[in-house]
């Protein structure tokens, strides 16, 4: 039992109805995007920030690919925590809708990798063209441990938070 922001929270509250609708919810608005802004924290203690192709499972882990080279993959073999924002691209200020998360990631397994690769690579239609590089990249997975979702067609400044 935990006191947040005048709110009792037991994990019954956790577990409820409203709780299980709003996961339902970022779930499908992560279903709905594809690509999302990792924030790293690199070795000289800068963020780096990166665009990458997602693919979201449930409850609401996220994968990616990236080459063990690239800037924000050096940057979680130190730090392995990070923030990720999808949002949907909009010039209207109504339509504006996203979710932040932050949370822990890790390289798949290999046992675990083929499973998701293939679906990744079917949900972005990545064929055989970029098979070397695929086969060359590590599978990252980020498990979101707090989010904030916003949406603005409800209302102007309308959000939720969940601890996860």
């Amino acid at each position: 039992m935990v006191c947040k922001k005048g709110k009792l929270v037991t994990a019954d509250t956790q577990n409820s109805a409203a709780h299980l609708d709003r996961l339902r919810h970022v779930y499908e608005f992560l279903q709905s995007e594809s690509t999302l802004v990792l924030s790293t924290l690199g070795d000289d203690s800068l963020p780096h920030s990166a665009p990458l192709f997602y693919l979201v499972s449930h409850p609401l882990d996220l994968f990616w690919l990236s080459s063990a080279d690239s800037a924000h993959s050096r940057n979680l073999r130190t730090t392995p925590a990070a923030s990720v924002a999808v949002f949907r691209s909009t010039f209207q200020w109504q339509q504006i809708a996203g979710v932040q998360m932050r949370g822990l990631c890790s390289v798949v397994d290999e046992n675990d990798r083929p499973g998701i690769l293939s679906t990744y690579c079917k949900r972005f239609q990545l064929g055989s063209l970029l098979s070397l590089a695929i086969a060359r990249s590590k599978l990252h997975r980020f498990r979101p441990n707090w989010l904030r979702y916003t949406d603005n067609h409800k209302r102007f400044g309308f959000k939720f938070e969940l601890d996860l």
